[in-house]
């Protein structure tokens, strides 16, 4: 085997995800599908803005779901390239259907994976309970204990992947590897990375036309188990090809490591075992209680998969107890799931029962905080031969049952009920015609939402919610998506709702709130539930019309009795504004920036509003704050076609000052010039048929687009001269599609 030298390295004081990009620039991959999500979302933010400086040429595909993401990874890689990919918590589950698609065809990639608290409750603070979900998935898992090791894994990664053709997660802790920056050596020459990770040779490329292959066949009985076979036989492959990599790596690095890690283990009577970042912090507690005189040691593993069982054996195998900390739990099997790997390595060495005492102890769960102290405690644990066999460490008393204090006194019927707008039928068209919707009158509508909530000043979530919920009568019930709205408003244990309220993610919502509505119905059928309506209402934004439109789309064509309001402020506001399929054309965000090669968001803006009206749907509309008295108005019409005719949705001009770059106490104005310019026009499509709510050209108020871009910072730099092309383009659509819409709303039949 050649020798090879000590390669030139540079430092670095970067997280772990600004050294997941920093490998996968220098590794160039072709592909990067993606979907943002915290506390991953850096890696491809990072990726973006070098890529906007022309340090990479890998084409960074925004999906707009975590299962797409892996699907457009899945057949990148089946083209003989190479592809990459990251995520975190519910979006890894999300994506969990693909993972044996990728691995059980043998299709080799890297995926890193910040672990986070899996939902629900929403949590987006760092644990391990998302990637245990993905054990049994057929891929290999590094993990990570320092940002150092993420860099160094990566690139490791790849060429095991490559070596044994399967795909690779390098996972680490969310929040405490991913975001804390640390001194790292990272090579100064991509070259010396391309050359040790190699030129990848595909076995298989279904853009070999001389080759045709068929990826994916369907199986029966006899061949399915050879399939699994032959990945079980690969993955004993990556079981002995991993060291080698190591060692190759360590001669060209100075760093090489071992399937797994030990820290004053070789006299230990009592040793905890624990994953990531708390290595570290248990290595703190043994210097402690090995000062005092103690023979406590701690172990963890660099890899999970393939599980290290004969190097994990050989270093606790004389130990009188372990502590097995884990960052999850897998509920009912009184034990996490590294509890139980370790459980039956020692079983299969013939160490099980008694001869090795087992502790399990679960910890740190939602990101919280594990410190030396806590690592002392559990060595206390361990010398007491009457400790539990497993139990949480950290929990807190809770008030126990429902939190008997009412903030709000119910919003009744009545109250909720003035009467000051009035609802007819048109009966030549049988349109809903609103009389009276008039904003100073409706001040007598109580709010159903409390000015006690986190939005930032200027926000436009509370202020389209509100003036929605003013034009609607009577009793509501309440969904949120997740995003910001959802955030800001139900910090537990308080709530900002007087109304029922009920949460969940991005891409389930509209089929959430139809369980919710038929039970209703359901349940007033049956006569366990008082007569009377009750509007049921969506709320959707930050992106959410991306990830979740095929859940609306399912709900509109079953004809769900419910309002969608989705308050458009064009992007992932809540995980720090990335690109979102409805950001501006042009806009930069944290994964469209501006650069010598890059301009912002390459294309144009999503049509939501047409593509909800294709349903068929009774009513659609679009809205804004700068007009407010026709907000109110739609909210109520779509009240009465979400009660007698099936769906509405309408679409709500939403401002975000944080990540637009502009001003709150100007934002109504900034709105204003959106519809005035009619990037966003004001029109409704009842039964339908399309009408305009208010025509710019009419009153002399219709502006050039870019008199709103040069409005915000995420577009003002469209305003330079270079970018004048982008500029003329944005305006032809917009052009185009207000030119159409006329020709809609003129036409009787559209």
């Amino acid at each position: 085997m050649e020798k090879r030298e000590i390669q030139a390295q540079k430092v670095l004081f970067d997280s772990g995800n600004e050294l997941a990009a920093y490998a996968a620039k220098q590794i160039n991959y072709h592909v990067m599908g993606y979907y943002p999500i915290t506390p991953s979302t850096q890696i491809a933010e990072n990726l973006d803005a070098m890529k906007a400086e022309g340090l990479h040429d890998i084409s960074l595909v925004a999906a707009e779901g975590e299962h797409s993401a892996a699907g457009i990874c899945y057949g990148a890689s089946a083209c003989g390239g190479r592809v990459f990919n990251a995520t975190s918590a519910n979006g890894l589950l999300y994506a969990l259907e693909q993972l044996p698609v990728q691995s059980g065809t043998r299709f080799p990639m890297v995926m890193n994976v910040a672990c986070r608290t899996v939902s629900g409750p929403l949590s987006i603070k760092g644990d391990h309970s998302d990637i245990m979900y993905a054990l049994n998935t057929g891929w290999i898992i590094l993990f990570a204990d320092t940002p150092q090791a993420v860099y160094d894994m990566n690139i490791c990664g790849l060429k095991l992947a490559e070596k044994v053709n399967l795909p690779v997660i390098v996972a680490f802790d969310g929040f405490f590897t991913s975001h804390q920056k640390r001194r790292c050596m990272v090579f100064e020459s991509d070259e010396v990375v391309r050359k040790f990770v190699g030129r990848r040779e595909p076995e298989v490329d279904l853009l070999d036309m001389s080759h045709p292959v068929t990826i994916g066949s369907y199986m029966n009985e006899p061949d399915i188990i050879n399939n699994k076979y032959q990945l079980h036989q690969a993955m004993k492959s990556a079981e002995k090809w991993l060291p080698t990599i190591y060692e190759e790596y360590g001669e060209i690095s100075g760093r090489n490591y071992g399937m797994a890690q030990a820290y004053q283990m070789e006299d230990a009577e009592i040793a905890v075992f624990i994953l990531g970042s708390a290595y570290h912090t248990m290595r703190s507690a043994v210097q402690k209680l090995r000062s005092e005189g103690k023979k406590v040691g701690v172990f963890t593993a660099g890899v999970l998969r393939p599980f290290p069982a004969e190097a994990l054996y050989n270093i606790c195998k004389n130990v009188k107890t372990v502590i097995v900390a884990d960052r999850q739990d897998s509920y009912g099997a009184d034990g996490g799931n590294m509890t139980l790997e370790i459980k039956a390595m020692l079983q299969s060495f013939g160490r099980g029962g008694n001869d090795i005492r087992v502790l399990s102890r679960i910890y740190g769960l939602g990101g919280k905080d594990f410190y030396a102290e806590d690592g002392e405690m559990l060595f206390r644990e361990g010398e007491d031969p009457k400790a539990k066999a497993f139990d949480y460490i950290g929990v807190t008393k809770g008030i126990g049952g429902r939190e008997e204090i009412q903030y709000y006194e119910p919003i009744t019927k009545e109250a909720a009920s003035p009467g000051i707008i009035r609802r007819s039928i048109n009966p030549e068209n049988g349109h809903v015609q609103i009389e009276n919707a008039r904003i100073n009158e409706l001040t007598a509508m109580p709010k159903r939402l409390s000015p006690g909530h986190g939005a930032c000043p200027g926000c436009g979530i509370p202020v389209n919610v509100n003036l929605l919920l003013k034009g609607i009568e009577g009793h509501v019930v309440i969904l949120f998506q997740t995003g910001c709205g959802m955030v800001v408003t139900t910090g537990y244990p308080k709530t900002s709702f007087k109304i029922p309220y009920i949460h969940n993610l991005f891409q389930n919502g509209a089929a959430t709130l139809s369980g919710v509505v038929e039970m209703f119905k359901q349940r007033q059928k049956r006569g366990e539930y008082p007569e009377g309506d009750v509007t049921f209402v969506m709320v959707s934004g930050d992106g959410g019309m991306d990830i979740g439109l095929g859940s609306a789309i399912g709900a509109a064509l079953r004809g769900s009795h419910l309002i969608l309001l989705e308050y458009d402020n064009g992007g992932y506001m809540n995980t720090g504004y990335q690109l979102s399929y409805s950001t501006p054309m042009g806009a930069k965000s944290s994964t469209s920036h501006v650069g010598p090669k890059q301009y912002g968001k390459t294309f144009f803006h999503k049509d939501t509003v047409a593509i909800m009206a294709a349903t068929g749907m009774p009513y659609v509309a679009t809205a804004a704050e700068s007009n407010p008295a026709d907000l109110v108005k739609k909210a109520a019409k779509a009240q009465v076609y979400a009660k007698s005719e099936g769906m509405a949705y309408i679409r709500a001009l939403s401002a975000c000052p944080l990540n637009w770059s502009d001003k709150p106490e100007e934002e109504r104005t900034i709105i204003g010039k959106a519809v005035d310019c009619c990037y966003f026009p004001l029109y409704e499509v009842e039964k339908g048929q399309t009408a305009l709510s208010y025509n710019p050209e009419k009153t002399n108020k219709k502006i050039p687009v870019l008199d709103w871009l040069s409005l915000m910072g995420r577009t003002r730099h469209l305003a330079k001269p270079q970018y004048r092309g982008v500029v003329e383009d944005i305006q032809k659509e917009i052009d185009r599609r207000w030119e159409r819409l006329k020709a809609l709303s003129d036409h009787p039949l559209l």
